[in-house]
């Protein structure tokens, strides 16, 4: 019969470590990430008055809700936990539509974002929200 801590303890360290060597051998723990989110929306609105609300948070962190003029940025900054489940989302509306979009997912984020300085970018506009990882290029990934 084997022996429970024989096999247990190789196993247990073998999960928790597993993880930390991969992030180590690229420094994923120590990238500060940027998120940065725009309001390129078209707007008749006067000049000086928010035409779009975005609330972004974490599991861990509540951001607030941001009430954007047009071109506005929001940003801030997120580092990748042990584990990689690091995940900021963000819920916009605007004139009658609403979206749910994933602005920082460690597992899809951690390589795209360091292109462009460490940089997520996000544009709210009118058809939907894009993203871009050098500027240059930008996906409608969430379409109102």
């Amino acid at each position: 019969m084997v022996d429970l801590k024989q096999f247990a303890f190789p196993m247990l360290a073998f999960f928790v470590m597993y993880p930390l060597a991969i992030a180590a051998s690229e420094d994923l723990l120590f990238i500060n990430y940027h998120i940065h989110v725009t309001n390129d929306l078209p707007s008749d609105l006067p000049p000086g008055v928010p035409s779009l609300h975005l609330h972004c948070k974490s599991k861990d962190e509540d951001l607030g809700e941001k009430v954007m003029l047009k071109h506005e940025d929001y940003t801030w900054d997120a580092k990748i936990n042990l584990f990689r489940t690091t995940l900021f989302f963000c819920y916009a509306w605007w004139e009658g539509k609403q979206q749910y979009f994933e602005a920082f997912k460690a597992t899809r984020d951690e390589h795209r974002c360091r292109i462009y300085h460490n940089s997520c970018l996000w544009s709210v506009r009118e058809d939907g929200i894009y993203f871009s990882k050098d500027s240059l290029t930008w996906y409608n990934e969430y379409p109102w």
